[in-house]
């Protein structure tokens, strides 16, 4: 039933980025979040039982879901590696190539050798007392644990330079990889106490196993999501304000521009079709050349000379850290755009 949850949660998120991120060039999060959903598939019981016996019938798909986990997991941490300024040397190696393919030749390695038995739904409690089993598990969730300790450190790194709503993803990306980090933790647990024979300890640990990888799952798709949806939520807000400032200066501009004619006398312009915030920074720059210009007498009341003020901060994005290209960029938490 986890792995149903789970997977549906994994193929939710996939579906939410295809349409959050329809317009980006870099996929590159959507494709992580793709593999991860497959090895979560592989790993629910039918599809498990049904594909299998297809390639000898060795419990190979074990093999299979715990590698695209790993590649997965490893794109999902260079995303958000990407996406920010934070890249302290530790971090970097944990997220690194040559961490990943030294982690799958080592975890290829112990499988090859360990005792896989027939087709099982339950390969570690069968085959977990084995060392080499237990090895195989121990490297898997090992190398698991250390990527996602390497995004729980860039998630509180986004938390802290973040402001107001861009702090909720990283909140969740960071609840989402400390869970992540208690399930590896437990599943360490786990495989040890298999192979010491302290069953009873194993089976106390393990109901902590089920709602942690549902937890992790559903906390880190929840921050990945919440990431573009708020960013475009953020967008609509701003270009409401743009409006707003346009529709409120517009009777003071029209004063300004029969004193002294600017730019949209002169020029020809777009009218309907004009970029609000191009609108809006035409009707600031005109005010003000009225404002300074010796040869005409132009002023306006302490009023509406505060409404340019907030409308120039406006313009400037003052008070927007999420516009700071610090931050992570939840549209595409791949390579920032110049």
């Amino acid at each position: 039933m986890i792995q149903v949850l789970v997977s549906c949660v994994m193929w939710t998120l996939v579906a939410s980025l295809l349409i959050l991120r329809r317009g980006r060039a870099d996929h590159s999060i959507t494709y992580a979040s793709a593999i991860i959903a497959l090895s979560m598939t592989l790993n629910i019981d039918p599809v498990y039982l049904a594909i299998d016996p297809l390639f000898g019938g060795t419990n190979l798909i074990t093999l299979a879901g715990d590698a695209l986990l790993m590649i997965g997991l490893y794109f999902l941490g260079r995303g958000v590696l990407r996406a920010g300024d934070y890249r302290p040397r530790p971090v970097r190696m944990a997220i690194s190539l040559p961490t990943l393919i030294i982690a799958l030749i080592c975890v290829t390695t112990l499988f090859s050798f360990a005792h896989r038995g027939t087709t099982t739904t339950t390969f570690m409690s069968d085959h977990g007392h084995q060392p080499l089993a237990g090895a195989y598990s121990i490297i898997v969730f090992t190398y698991c644990g250390v990527v996602l300790a390497a995004m729980l450190a860039l998630a509180i790194s986004q938390y802290r330079i973040a402001n107001g709503a861009l702090r909720v993803p990283a909140t969740l990306l960071a609840v989402g990889s400390a869970c992540g980090l208690a399930l590896c933790l437990t599943v360490l647990i786990m495989d040890v106490t298999h192979i010491i024979g302290a069953l009873n300890l194993m089976r106390i640990v393990e109901t902590a196993y089920g709602p942690l990888t549902l937890a992790t799952f559903a906390f880190l798709c929840a921050g990945f999501i919440a990431q573009p949806a708020t960013r475009s939520l953020m967008r609509r807000l701003r270009s409401v304000r743009t409006d707003a400032f346009v529709m409120q200066l517009d009777p003071i501009w029209q004063d300004a521009t029969k004193l002294r004619p600017g730019l949209s006398d002169v020029h020809e312009t777009p009218g309907i079709f004009e970029e609000p915030e191009a609108k809006l920074h035409r009707h600031v720059v005109e005010i003000r050349d009225a404002m300074i210009d010796p040869r005409v007498n132009f002023e306006i009341t302490p009023s509406d000379r505060a409404l340019l003020e907030r409308a120039e901060s406006h313009l400037l994005g003052e008070g927007r850290a999420s516009a700071s290209p610090a931050t992570i960029d939840p549209i595409d938490l791949g390579p920032r755009q110049k």
